[in-house]
């Protein structure tokens, strides 16, 4: 479990990180070593989930040595099937990550959605609708991983 305790809202207790794949974890197909280390010391505390459309038709070989549940969304509508998982899981106790079009309803819908403004870009909408955006999934990993960082961000 991960703990955050932000000053003047409450102590939230993840037990899922729901990242989404393309753009976010990974860039042009590709996840960063120190990412992949960040997760493996996550998935420790918390159950890792990587969900993705398979865009590049690499997804296993990609994700391969993660610590992480894929889940292969096949529909035509991902930002539904997301949030609907984000549900399943337990809103609640949930971060989502992500930085796509697609990802904006599950980072309103988490817990605490944080958004990834990296070198394949990102949505305005997914922007608007998350509680912090970072520049790059290892900054958003490291928040997580040291929940100090957290209070001058989202305290009230």
């Amino acid at each position: 479990m991960i703990k955050l305790d932000i000053p003047g809202r409450r102590v939230f207790e993840f037990e899922n990180i729901v990242l989404d794949l393309n753009g976010t974890l990974s860039v042009d197909g590709k996840i960063h070593s120190k990412a992949r280390d960040k997760i493996n010391v996550l998935a420790k505390r918390a159950k890792i989930y990587v969900l993705t459309a398979d865009t590049r038709g690499r997804a296993e070989q990609i994700l391969e040595k993660l610590k992480a549940e894929t889940i292969l969304l096949s529909g035509d509508n991902t930002s539904r099937e997301k949030v609907e998982f984000i549900q399943a899981i337990g809103a609640n106790r949930t971060v989502a990550i992500g930085n796509g079009y697609n990802d904006h309803l599950m980072v309103k819908e988490a817990a605490l959605g944080l958004c990834i403004i990296g070198r394949e870009g990102t949505s305005a909408e997914t922007v608007k609708r998350s509680d912090v955006v970072f520049q790059d999934v290892l900054d958003a990993l490291d928040f997580l991983l040291r929940p100090l960082r957290n209070k001058a961000t989202l305290r009230q």
